[in-house]
């Protein structure tokens, strides 16, 4: 079981990178691209990490923090930091 979740990881993680390249394509990116669904997977288990009750709003909310940004700035990292300090103040987490 643990090798199929490593295997998904690695077909998420390259289509993530492929999209990270083309940054013009990344701009117009719809609400429900692949990015988007890893965003969300992604706040599902930090959430869970910090022993917080996932929040669908919270999750939407944050991710299109996060699609807004990177379209902005092309800083994946950057991106991150901002939404998660942004949602922590808005959603006082």
């Amino acid at each position: 079981m643990g090798s199929i979740s490593k295997k998904k990881f690695v077909l998420v993680s390259f289509f993530l990178l492929s999209g990270f390249i083309n940054s013009e394509y990344l701009a117009e990116t719809p609400k429900d691209s692949i990015i988007n669904l890893f965003c969300i997977e992604s706040f599902k288990v930090e959430m869970s990490k910090a022993n917080l009750n996932y929040d669908e709003k919270i999750a939407k909310d944050t991710c299109d923090c996060y699609l807004r940004e990177f379209s902005n700035s092309k800083s994946h990292q950057n991106s991150i930091i901002k939404c998660k300090l942004e949602t922590k103040k808005k959603f006082n987490l």
